[in-house]
């Protein structure tokens, strides 16, 4: 029987509700799958058939440890999604790729060291209503929007900045406050099913920086131009790396026109949110065990 470890962390474990799924549809196709946390020094890699990182949600707080994680399980087996998909992810920089290839993206001004935050700051990028967050980073830790409030919004980037991060400045947007956001999730590079998740910030309070951040997450039945802008991205991703990767979630909110755009793209990490959609849980499991069965 082929097995795969499902990757997690200790405190993650019991939050990530799409484990059990995984866990029971994987088992329905012969698929033996153990949970095993990402630091776990005694964890024997090389049993599995294959590696599937799924909520190490903690991996931003020990980012340098998680990248030499990659290197160790890469050499002991497969990785799913890939060493180089993970560490091209995880940064958000790679918005800028995305933007350079036509893709349309909700603003995004990346602000490294202290003449970036003045230049910033001049142009009036920091005078609006934004979100600031840092480029690595998971669970909206370190996230939070600044109603026209440009000193906040400059002591926030330079407290980034000071830590060592990447900071991140997107103008809010405010779409997001009655359609919520919209997250497309992709197997093996096929369309699985969508969700609805509720706005974070509309409030406009900080996020709290523990693991994860509580969501209101509900079904959707994504628009015709959703599904283009997934598609379009996923092609973008396809083509990148050579191949699609196993998972990836498209996450977009309403633009200041109505239109799609992207806000990120999650294939390190991601809920599933496998609950949201009848069956979601058995595609996934046939997309794990497809690749499991690949020499």
């Amino acid at each position: 029987m082929p097995r795969v470890a499902l990757v997690s962390s200790a405190e993650a474990r019991e939050h990530d509700t799409d484990l059990p799924l995984i866990t029971a549809a994987l088992g329905s196709l012969g698929v033996g799958s153990d949970i095993i946390d990402w630091d776990t020094a005694a964890a024997d890699w090389q049993r599995f058939d294959a590696a599937v990182v799924r909520s190490p949600w903690d991996y931003h707080r020990r980012y340098d440890e998680f990248l030499a994680w990659l290197d160790v399980v890469c050499a002991a087996t497969r990785l799913f999604n890939d060493a180089g998909i993970i560490r091209w992810n995880t940064d958000k920089t790679y918005l800028a790729e995305l933007v350079d290839a036509g893709v349309p993206v909700i603003p995004t001004t990346f602000i490294v060291g202290a003449q970036a935050l003045v230049d910033a700051s001049d142009a009036g990028v920091l005078s609006a209503d934004v979100v600031v967050k840092p480029t690595v980073s998971a669970g909206s830790n370190n996230t939070e929007r600044h109603r026209s409030s440009q000193v906040r919004a400059a002591a926030h980037v330079a407290s980034l900045i000071d830590n060592g991060m990447t900071a991140m400045v997107q103008p809010y947007q405010a779409g997001i406050d009655e359609h919520g956001e919209s997250g497309l999730l992709y197997f093996n590079g096929s369309y699985s099913h969508a969700f609805r998740k509720g706005a974070i910030l509309a409030t406009g309070e900080n996020v709290k920086n523990g693991l994860f951040a509580v969501e209101d997450i509900g079904e959707r039945d994504a628009s015709p131009a959703e599904r283009a802008l997934g598609d379009r991205v996923m092609s973008f991703v396809t083509q990148k790396f050579g191949t699609a990767p196993l998972y990836a979630r498209v996450d977009m909110v309403p633009g200041p026109d109505g239109q799609p755009v992207l806000m990120e793209l999650e294939l390190a990490e991601p809920s599933l949110f496998l609950h949201t959609s009848p069956g979601a849980a058995g595609r996934f499991a046939e997309a794990v065990a497809s690749v499991v069965s690949v020499p």
